[in-house]
């Protein structure tokens, strides 16, 4: 089967649905999903959207707050570019449906999280991701001419003299291959999250976008700067539950096993300091230790509140038996968020002609070093209507949608017989990455990591050629390229900055610089 079509989605988050319904004005589009609505991380976003709105702040001083978070390597002209942008966008939200909360006095209930110096977090209790996504999907589903192809997986990225043309997708409910072409291509697959043994993302986070954009001949930067959010719930039953920074904006304690406090020996913002520090604090105390978690604690709040206010987190935390207002949660920090990604333009445009990157996928220079709290809704939501208009407006110049793809030929290939080997080379691929690549890192420990994950690159690249497509297969090939361009990444810069710490270069240099890895053909 071969398929047509103006403009290609992969990726149904805040920033794919959000593309398309700008698309959708000038032409086709269709969606990829590789699982089901409404698998991603948009829907799991706990927080908010950051977003200037009251009088007492301004663009100034969260363009300043964006830059001290992004340790040097944010680009001001893009961060003034996208919180400029914020304010238009979330008027969108609003006037399709969107109930943000608010005060008694009627205007919105402003949070502040961690690296803000203002209250300029909208949100919808602690469901604010789930709030977007359902408004957005709601939209997509007003216009004729969107198309949603669920549990249809992308593979490869098809193309020619550097051009995108397209991709071929397996049709995980017939098992069949085919191929779709479109004039623009844009990946809005999310991050990287899988590729660590604790992660606050779905388990459709295996860096697809990514690693198909790198094969192609994209280029893929700052890579090092992954996230760890320092307060996900420590459980041996929970999965991916993410007890959200809001928790600490309304005045959580960090407490160790002994119950005391820890973060005044790390920064004066003690709870509120970034999310690196954070971690990393984390993690020193139980290096320290040697326990397993922390304890994140909010008791000593008025219970009714704590319930109206974060029933998300109050419901999921009774199903493992925590009262989160009668006592604390145990956390450890996992991975949250990928800062690097495809190097793009915030209209989503990369060096790879008619291919488009735009949020978590994506490299902007908005998030540098290191993501402020709250602001990867906005740029998701920004650059997914950027991106849009440009490609809209501009789809003329691109030029016919007439190339012929090739059938997909599967060889000598035959039906997989041991689906033992993915899983261990799953299992393997996390443990080493948050053994050894990790929160904090060190030259050994990510010598050792590269010759493992070499050798698992080879099992993998072997497997994938001798047996037919799976689902599994595909994401696990995606997973083992972006762990080697995290570690490629890491392995080349040498200084700690930002979310990137490593102890045989404690101190930042001075020389100011992105990653950048691309494929040559």
């Amino acid at each position: 089967m071969k398929v047509k079509t103006d403009f290609l989605v992969i990726g149904a988050g805040i920033a794919g649905l959000r593309v398309a319904i700008q698309l959708q004005k000038y032409g086709k589009v269709v969606i990829l999903v590789k699982r089901t609505l409404p698998e991603c991380n948009t829907y799991h976003a706990a927080g908010g959207i950051s977003c200037v709105w009251s009088k007492e702040d301004s663009f100034e001083q969260h363009k300043k707050d964006t830059m001290i978070a992004g340790d040097g390597l944010c680009k001001e002209e893009i961060v003034d570019e996208i919180i400029k942008d914020g304010p238009k966008r979330i008027k969108d939200l609003i006037k399709w449906g969107i109930q943000f909360d608010k005060m008694d006095d009627g205007e919105y209930d402003l949070t502040k999280e961690g690296g803000h110096s203002q209250r300029r977090v909208l949100h919808v209790k602690d469901l604010t991701g789930k709030a977007v996504f359902e408004i957005l999907l709601k939209k997509v589903r007003s216009f004729s001419n969107i198309e949603i192809r669920e549990q249809n997986i992308a593979i490869n990225l098809f193309g020619q003299d550097n051009i995108c043309r397209g991709v071929y997708v397996l049709d995980k409910e017939t098992s069949t291959i085919y191929s779709i072409s479109a004039k623009a291509t844009i990946l809005a697959t999310g991050g990287v999250g899988k590729v660590y043994m604790y992660t606050s993302n779905p388990d459709v986070a295996t860096g697809d976008g990514i690693a198909m954009a790198y094969r192609i001949g994209a280029a893929i930067s700052n890579m090092e700067f992954v996230q760890f959010h320092p307060t996900c719930l420590y459980h041996p039953y929970a999965k991916n539950l993410l007890i959200s920074e809001s928790l600490r904006g309304e005045g959580a304690h960090l407490i160790d096993q002994e119950g005391h406090r820890f973060m005044e020996k790390y920064h004066p913002q003690l709870e509120l300091a970034p999310r690196d520090i954070v971690s990393r604090a984390i993690d020193d105390v139980l290096k320290r230790t040697g326990n397993d978690y922390v304890l994140l604690d909010i008791s000593f709040k008025d219970a009714d509140y704590l319930k109206k206010r974060f029933p998300g987190i109050n419901e999921n935390c009774l199903k493992y038996g925590i009262d989160f207002t009668k006592e604390p949660i145990p956390v450890v920090p996992a991975c949250h968020y990928s800062c690097g990604g495809v190097l793009a333009k915030t209209n989503g445009e990369t060096n790879v002609k008619r291919l488009f990157a735009i949020g978590e996928c994506s490299y902007t220079g908005f998030h540098g070093a290191n993501r402020l709290a709250s602001n990867s809704l906005l740029e998701g939501l920004v650059c997914g209507y950027k991106c849009g208009e440009f490609v809209g407006t501009h789809v003329a110049e691109f030029g016919k949608n007439d190339l012929e793809f090739p059938d997909w030929e599967e060889g000598h290939a035959v039906d997989p017989k041991e689906a033992v080997v993915i899983t261990q080379n799953w299992e393997e691929i996390r443990r080493v990455m948050q053994n050894y690549v990790g929160i904090v890192k060190a030259d050994k420990w990510l010598k050792r990591a590269w010759d493992r994950l070499n050798l698992i690159h080879d099992e993998i690249d072997q497997y994938y050629w001798d047996f037919k497509i799976t689902s599994d297969l595909i994401e696990l090939r995606n997973l083992i390229t972006v762990a080697r361009l995290i570690l490629k990444c890491v392995r080349a810069r040498k200084e700690s900055r930002g979310l990137h710490y490593n102890l045989d270069y404690p101190e930042k240099s001075t020389l100011i610089r992105d990653s950048v890895v691309k494929y040559y053909w």
